[in-house]
C-alpha cells in the first residue's frame, strides 16, 4: 500500500512538472516570423531566401525546442514602414509570434523595432543597415546582426580614402538606409581629410539614374558613392558606365550584394570594393551551408541570408537555455551567448542589441580569375569585430551606461 502511494504521488509530480514545463511556452508553440521583401526591389536580397534560411535553421534545430514544435510563418511588407508596422504588431498581438526576423529595408526596420520595443516581443534585424535599431531604437527586444551603415562607411568607404580617394559626391536612395550610409560615409571621409562635393537623392526603385550621373559627373568629385542597393545600386553602376562617368571618376558601391555582382556580370562589375560580413566561399562550413541553401533556392545565399540562419539557430538557442519563450529570460539569455558558427566564430550580442563579429573587405574578381559560376569575391583584409561596429562609448542606446 505504502509502495502504491509512493508511485501514485511520484507519477502526480512527474504531471505537474511536464505541466509546469509545458506552461513555459507561450501558445505551446515557438513561432518565428520572416518578415521580408517578397516582391520588390529587395526581393532578390530577402523573399523567398530569407524564408529559407530560417526553415532550414528550425529544421536543423529539430523542428522542436522545449518539446514544442518550431512554427516559421512570413509576410511581404511591400517596403512599406506603415505595412511593416501593421503586420508586426498583428503578429505580436493575435498571431503568437515570439520573433521577427530579416527586415529588409531600413524604414521598416525601424518602424517595427518601434513596435518591438512597445510590445516587448523580439526581432533581429538582418537585411537593413540604419543605426537606429543600435541607438535612439534599442531595446533588450532588438538585436542587429548581419551588418549596419557603420560596418559599411568604415570599411569600403574608409579603404577607398585610404587609396586616395578624397572627393566624393553620392547617387543616394532617399530614404533612411542610403541618408544614414551617406551620412556614415561622408563622417568617415571628413575625419581622413576628405571633401563630400555633394549628393543627389533618388527615390526607391529608380530606373533612369541619368540626371543624377550628370550631377555627379559635374561635381567634378573624384568618387560617386553609391548609397543604395539592389537593383537601384545595379542600375545607378550601369548608368555611370553609359554615360561615361567612370572614365574620369571611380565607383564606390557602399552595400553591393553577390546578387547584384551577378546581376551586373564581372566584366562590369571587377575591380569593386565591397564589404560583407559572410561569403559562400570562405571556408567548409560556409561552402557546405551554401550548397543545401542553393539546392532549395537556386542560387547561393548573401550575408543576409547566412545571417537568418545563424540569428535563427541563436535565438532558439537562448529559449532552451532559458528554458521558456519569455522575452526578458531569452534576451538576458541571447547576450550572454557566445555564436561559433558557419557565419561567424566569436560573436556576441551586446547591450545595445549590436551582434558584433569580424567583417571583411572583397573585391570583384575579373573575369579571368573567376573558376565558375558566383565565384565572384575575393578578400582584401578582414576589418576586426572591435573595428567593425561603433563603439559603445559613442552609442545613443539608453541601455548603455555612461
Amino acid at each position: 500500500m505504502r509502495n502504491s502511494l509512493r508511485l501514485m504521488a511520484a507519477a502526480s509530480m512527474l504531471a505537474f512538472g511536464a505541466g509546469a514545463a509545458s506552461a513555459q511556452v507561450s501558445d505551446d508553440v515557438v513561432r518565428i516570423g520572416v518578415l521580408a521583401d517578397m516582391s520588390g526591389i529587395y526581393s532578390d536580397l530577402s523573399g523567398k531566401g530569407a524564408v529559407e534560411a530560417v526553415k532550414m535553421a528550425a529544421e536543423d534545430f529539430g523542428g522542436t525546442v522545449l518539446g514544442k514544435k518550431i512554427d516559421v510563418v512570413f509576410a511581404d511588407h511591400l517596403n512599406k514602414a506603415d505595412v511593416g508596422a501593421a503586420k508586426a504588431r498583428e503578429w505580436f498581438d493575435t498571431g503568437g509570434v515570439d520573433l521577427i526576423n530579416d527586415l529588409a529595408n531600413s524604414g521598416v526596420a525601424r518602424a517595427v523595432a518601434a513596435v518591438a520595443k512597445e510590445k516587448k516581443r523580439h526581432i533581429i534585424v538582418n537585411g537593413a543597415s540604419n543605426m537606429g535599431i543600435t541607438n535612439e531604437l534599442c531595446s533588450p527586444y532588438a538585436i542587429h546582426y548581419a551588418y549596419d551603415a557603420y560596418s559599411l562607411a568604415h570599411g569600403t568607404g574608409k579603404a577607398v580614402v585610404e587609396q586616395g580617394g578624397m572627393t566624393w559626391f553620392f547617387l543616394t536612395v532617399d530614404f533612411a538606409f542610403g541618408i544614414g550610409l551617406e551620412e556614415q560615409v561622408s563622417s568617415v571621409v571628413r575625419a581622413n581629410g576628405g571633401r563630400v562635393a555633394g549628393a543627389a537623392r533618388h527615390p526607391l526603385a529608380t530606373t533612369d539614374f541619368s540626371s543624377y550621373i550628370l550631377q555627379a559627373q559635374a561635381s567634378k568629385a573624384e568618387i560617386i558613392g553609391v548609397a543604395s542597393t539592389g537593383a537601384d545600386a545595379v542600375n545607378a553602376i550601369r548608368a555611370a558606365a553609359e554615360f561615361g562617368a567612370t572614365k574620369n571618376q571611380k565607383l564606390a558601391a557602399l552595400l553591393l550584394w553577390i546578387e547584384d555582382v551577378h546581376a551586373l556580370g564581372l566584366p562590369a562589375a571587377q575591380g569593386l570594393l565591397l564589404t560583407n560580413a559572410w561569403y559562400w566561399d570562405m571556408n567548409d562550413e560556409t561552402r557546405a551551408f551554401a550548397k543545401r541553401f542553393n539546392e532549395r533556392v537556386g542560387k547561393m545565399p548573401n550575408m543576409a541570408q547566412a545571417a537568418d540562419y545563424s540569428s535563427t539557430m541563436m535565438y532558439l538557442n537562448a529559449v532552451k537555455a532559458a528554458g521558456t519563450d519569455d522575452a526578458d529570460a531569452v534576451s538576458k539569455k541571447m547576450r550572454e551567448m557566445t555564436v561559433s558558427d558557419m557565419f561567424t566564430k566569436e560573436g556576441k550580442v551586446r547591450v545595445d542589441g549590436r551582434f558584433v563579429h569580424d567583417m571583411y573587405l572583397w573585391q570583384v574578381k575579373t573575369p579571368g580569375e573567376s573558376k565558375g559560376p558566383w565565384d565572384y569575391l575575393k578578400q582584401v583584409s578582414t576589418i576586426p569585430a572591435e573595428q567593425a561596429f561603433q563603439p559603445l562609448s559613442q552609442s545613443k542606446c539608453d541601455l548603455v551606461k555612461k
